[in-house]
């Protein structure tokens, strides 16, 4: 007999019955991971399309000259025929605006005396006044935006204007006025005359990881709530008895308590719900109470947190009660898999490939990203990406809800009832 029971378990465990399935999700799922992820992030720089940048000219011109400022900004537009950047001409204020209400990875501007300073430098002496005299050209960066969308931001600024500086030079150094300059330094300064300084246009705490922390905050609510839902929908069902307890060696499995697949959907989405508020407020103590991260409107972000936390948990509620043993696997592609590479958080939206930019306008990860960092880094203004998150996360729990009850009610009326038989 027990030669026999050995065969049996043999046979049971080499059959294709039992591991094809798992064989094959498993390798779906490798397939999937490894195209979202690397599919999003190898070439940013080839995908970026219409990054958002301020262009200001406050050049005042020189006497009896007219003012440079208008062409270098329409060099530094014309020098990108393929849109890689949406250069955005604003004046100074507004374009400060914009990058204080994160619509803007950085700005480039033109500086006042830039006019004034170029006519001088033809003149006799000028090539050998100090770098303070020559002609300037400020790039304002914005870390709120991302360490790469702000480095991404600041080189694509740099390259414009050292572009433009070229193309100055070729032209001053064959004007009339150079042509009795001597010495190889002179003709150095001539050909490359603009100055550009780079300095911070918005600035943000120190305790930032680098504009970072918004993105990192943000994946934690996203896998608290997933988390949550999983803990939450695993517990009840060894509660009513419909899944065992294994504790180490210890294993209990209570009698099946009669219950309607709507009636589990709506006890689990309550405990998703009533835990948010305790994963929020134990998230926020360690991040800004225990590890000091910089943040500010504590209450707002309390409050949007709880929301975002129960909005995913009760989505992913809304998709184990629809899929079964499907649903998780399912919910961690849409909460997570999906969601990181389209979220902005890390490489700005405008510099993924255009997929991705399709994803973002209904996954999750990206409207909790917009929401923490609009209140973390830009002070909470609706115009910084809050107003929009508020608007997608309330979507996003109603269709959740309306999306587990109607299931659970189908299921139920046609008898796809969770009785033990």
């Amino acid at each position: 007999m027990p030669r026999e029971a050995d065969r049996t378990l043999r046979r049971t465990l080499l059959s294709p019955a039992l591991w094809a399935v798992p064989a094959g999700l498993v390798a779906v799922l490798a397939l999937l991971l490894s195209l979202i992820y690397m599919g999003g992030i190898l070439d940013p720089r080839g995908d970026m399309k219409n990054l958002p940048i301020g262009l200001v000219d406050e050049d005042r011109g020189a006497p009896g000259t007219d003012p440079l400022g208008p062409r270098i900004a329409d060099s530094i537009r014309a020098a990108d025929p393929e849109r890689h950047v949406a250069w955005k001409p604003l004046g100074s204020a507004e374009a400060h605006r914009e990058l204080a209400a994160d619509k803007l990875y950085g700005i480039l501007v033109i500086r006042p005396e830039f006019t004034a300073r170029v006519q001088a430098l033809t003149t006799a002496g000028a090539p050998h006044a100090p770098a303070a005299a020559r002609p300037r050209i400020d790039v304002l960066t914005s870390p709120g935006a991302g360490s790469l969308g702000s480095s991404l931001a600041a080189s694509a600024m740099q390259q414009a204007a050292h572009t433009a500086s070229a193309a100055l030079g070729a032209d001053l150094l064959a004007r009339p006025a150079a042509a009795g300059t001597t010495g190889p330094a002179a003709r150095l300064l001539l050909a490359d005359p603009v100055q550009v300084t780079v300095s911070v246009g918005h600035p943000i705490g120190e305790r930032t990881g680098m504009g970072l922390s918004a993105f990192y905050y943000a994946l934690l609510l996203v896998l608290i709530g997933f988390l949550t839902a999983g803990i939450v929908s695993n517990g009840t069902d060894i509660g009513l008895g419909y899944a065992a307890s294994d504790v180490g060696p210890l294993r209990t499995h209570r009698p099946a308590v009669p219950v309607t697949r709507r009636q589990v959907f709506l006890a689990n989405t309550g405990y998703t719900v009533a835990l948010a508020p305790v994963t929020a407020s134990l998230l926020m103590a360690v991040t800004v109470g225990f590890l000091d991260m910089d943040a500010g409107h504590l209450p707002l972000l309390w409050l949007y947190s709880v929301c975002a936390t129960a909005a995913v948990g009760v989505g992913a509620q809304a998709l184990t009660s629809a899929l079964g043993g499907l649903g998780q696997p399912v919910a961690m592609l849409l909460f997570i898999a999906l969601a990181l590479p389209s979220s902005g958080g890390t490489v700005p939206l405008q510099a993924v490939p255009s997929a991705y930019r399709l994803l973002a306008e209904f996954e999750p990860m990206r409207q909790v990203t917009d929401g923490v960092r609009a209140i973390l880094y830009f002070d909470a203004q609706a115009g910084a990406g809050l107003s929009r998150a508020w608007a997608m996360t309330g979507a996003g729990l109603a269709a959740a809800l309306l999306l587990g009850l109607a299931v659970t009610t189908f299921y139920d009326r046609r008898g796809l009832h969770r009785v033990a038989r």
